[in-house]
């Protein structure tokens, strides 16, 4: 199985590069099954149903969430969106959603993908350490299927690769996201887990991770509030392209794509 997973979108620029780009890029990888997290698609925070439904038309067939899953909590009462969409498994309290799903190819092969969140440096009370929980969670989704992707939505690099070495062999693939910046360090683990601390982000590269830098250098050199607002410079598509083995569930390959597009501006 190829799986595209995308890093994280990021507002109207993330979305108009898979509206014109993503079935190209699909075709281009031969790719079995799409999955990205939609988090900050939403003006930069949040996702909408509306968005979740075009994401799908686009060619994404799972998106995962992460800190601002519930910045538009509406989108967990849309029956049909709930289908397709994760939050973080690990949230602590009465959450709609779900933090885990398996999805089934057109030609009956399963994979499953589990939605956790780090805990260090978050600044998030109602999360839960994601060790044993996602650990759990992938032993359970391999009574399903042996292809288990895990999308770990953290700060904290070191976070990131211990849980990564904690399901090595377990997990097919462990991909981090949240921090929008693409790191070079993708692996194939020694038990066959790949691993990425950070996909990176679809969206304005000419930002502070999404935002116009403009307003926040003004925050860093007098300390006063501002208002965030999202750049719509520099659009580029930021993922990874995992090769699985569907027998054994074990990863093959991974590679990083980083792709600029702008004749988008």
């Amino acid at each position: 199985m190829r799986i595209l997973f995308i890093g994280d979108i990021f507002a109207s620029v993330g979305k108009r590069i898979l509206a014109e780009h993503l079935q190209k890029i699909l075709a281009e990888f031969s790719i079995d099954c799409c999955i990205a997290n939609g988090e900050n698609i939403a003006g930069g925070r949040g996702i909408t149903a509306n968005l979740a439904k075009k994401l799908r038309r686009f060619g994404v067939d799972i998106i995962t969430g992460g800190n601002h899953s519930f910045a538009e909590p509406a989108v967990y009462s849309d029956e049909q969106v709930s289908k397709f969409l994760l939050r973080p498994l690990n949230m602590i309290g009465d959450y709609r959603g779900n933090g885990t799903l398996v999805h089934t190819l057109a030609d009956g092969r399963k994979i499953a993908v589990v939605n956790l969140m780090g805990i260090t440096f978050m600044d998030d009370e109602k999360v839960a350490s994601p060790f044993a929980i996602g650990a759990e969670a992938i032993d359970r989704a391999l009574d399903e299927t042996k292809i288990v992707l895990v999308d770990f939505h953290a700060e904290a690099t070191s976070e990131k690769v211990c849980f990564a070495h904690l399901v090595d062999g377990r997990a097919s693939a462990v991909l981090g996201t949240h921090t929008h910046v693409q790191t070079a360090d993708e692996r194939i683990l020694p038990n066959g887990t790949a691993f990425i601390t950070d996909a990176g982000m679809t969206g304005p590269e000419s930002s502070a991770i999404g935002m116009r830098h403009e307003p926040i250098i003004r925050k860093f050199l007098t300390g006063e509030q501002v208002r965030f607002e999202p750049s719509d410079k520099g659009p580029m598509f930021n993922g990874v392209v995992v090769e699985i083995d569907d027998e054994s569930g074990r990863a093959k390959t991974i590679a990083r794509i980083y792709r600029r597009y702008p004749y988008l501006t």
